[in-house]
């Protein structure tokens, strides 16, 4: 087994890494002087300058599919990034984690990653032109509304939301909350999962569908914040949609096929979030060794106590072992599909984001006082990394996913009718 990177993988992480040093961290502090400035709801300037370069370079929409992987409905490869693999971008997204910012200079922060995916993967050439398009450029941003406050919805069966026909519109009716990124003003778009037929069988309920955001009947009850963090000017907003009319020609796929478009959507994201995780965590094990060499209580520098000895070796463990199973859950997804790569990726999504927030608890403990503060990032972190043990589906869901996976290898289990609800999940 060769672990070396090829010369591509090498060159595309390579040159997220040096955009990275040489234009986005320093100018960490102007990004957080303009965030902080005037209201929260805006467009932060400096992220705008370093799309515009980041876009010149080629550092761009580096998520998404290879040719070949284009569409389900028509043949046109008008919409195309560079073209990296599962494997590729997930080098990538490793070093964007590292800086919370840095995805959206590339055009790779989701929600609109997993949404220009959908677009591309199932949306018809109206769709593309309408929306595609303004999303690769980054003329505007999206949403994805899934999850709502009134059920369960780490089992998707359970959404009440309606997408009821109607002549030749769907009518929309329902309430969702964590739709993330709603609050930013450039957000045009969202895709709304619900149902368009109650009766159907169990998966078969389910249905995709385009709603402009500005549409009669669409109203952002509340702004939610994440242990405190407003997370501006993205946001996680609560919304109801009353009475909300969007043409036929709105729907994803067909009636019925939500289920099929949330996989083919959820699977490479969560790869996202997870190599993005690792980038967070190594940040936050070089800010903690950074401070254990500076500080000296007790006669000598803190890192010389053993057990600090012992938290930073296994935070080093702890990385390169998750680093690996994520590579591989990608290299699997490139190679055989995400179907079958479906227990790697479900191991890897439980696996990554307690890796961090071990990590990143011992790295506050390590600042002392200031851990817990703004001034060193780790408070932020943490509250952002303890939402991935929800998002994409809650820990639990993926553990019982793999243990059933587990168990059918030994013994002879009956087969779900469908998708269980830990192929699902709930999304942000």
């Amino acid at each position: 087994m060769n672990f070396d990177l090829t010369e591509r993988q090498t060159h595309w992480r390579d040159r997220v890494r040096d955009f990275i040093e040489a234009n986005i961290r320093p100018n960490m502090q102007t990004y957080i002087d303009q965030d902080n400035a005037g209201d929260r709801w805006k467009v932060i300037q400096i992220i705008e300058d370093m799309k515009v370069k980041a876009k010149s370079q080629g550092i761009w929409n580096l998520f998404m599919p290879p040719q070949g992987q284009l569409t389900h409905v028509d043949d046109t490869f008008e919409f195309e990034g560079p073209g990296l693999t599962n494997l590729e971008y997930a080098l990538c997204a490793e070093e964007m984690g590292r800086v919370g910012w840095s995805s959206e200079v590339f055009n790779c922060s989701a929600p609109d990653t997993g949404n220009m995916e959908v677009f591309h993967r199932y949306g018809t050439r109206e769709q593309k032109d309408q929306w595609l398009g303004k999303l690769m450029n980054g003329e505007v941003r999206s949403a994805f509304l899934m999850t709502e406050p009134a059920v369960a919805s780490s089992d998707a069966t359970n959404i009440e939301t309606r997408i009821e026909r109607d002549g030749d519109d769907y009518v929309i009716n329902g309430r969702k909350w964590w739709s993330s990124g709603l609050g930013d003003p450039r957000c045009a778009v969202s895709i709304v999962m619900g149902k368009t037929d109650f009766a159907a069988k169990r998966h078969a309920q389910q249905s995709m569908i385009l709603m402009p955001n500005d549409a009669p009947g669409v109203n952002i009850i509340r702004h939610l914040p994440v242990f405190g963090y407003d997370d501006a000017p993205h946001g996680h907003m609560e919304v109801e949609m009353k009475d909300v009319r969007v043409p036929a020609t709105n729907l994803l796929l067909g009636e019925g096929r939500g289920f099929e478009i949330a996989q083919g959507r959820l699977g490479p994201g969560r790869i996202h979030h997870c190599m993005r995780t690792i980038g967070v965590a190594e940040e936050a094990l070089e800010k903690m060794c950074k401070r254990l060499q500076s500080r000296v209580a007790f006669g000598k520098p803190i890192y010389q106590y053993s057990v600090w000895e012992e938290r930073v070796a296994r935070a080093r463990i702890d990385i390169d072992m998750t680093r690996l199973l994520c590579l591989k859950a990608a290299d699997m997804m490139d190679k055989v599909g995400n179907k079958s790569a479906k227990q790697e990726i479900a191991m890897i999504k439980v696996q990554a984001p307690n890796m961090a927030l071990k990590i990143i608890d011992d790295a506050i403990q390590a600042h002392g006082g200031g851990g817990v503060s703004n001034d060193f990032g780790l408070a932020s972190a943490y509250a952002h990394q303890r939402t991935l043990r929800l998002a994409d589906g809650p820990d639990e869901v993926h553990a019982r996913s793999i243990a059933r996976m587990e168990f059918a290898k030994h013994t002879e289990m009956p087969k779900d009718g469908g998708m269980s609800s830990g192929d699902m999940g709930a999304t942000r």
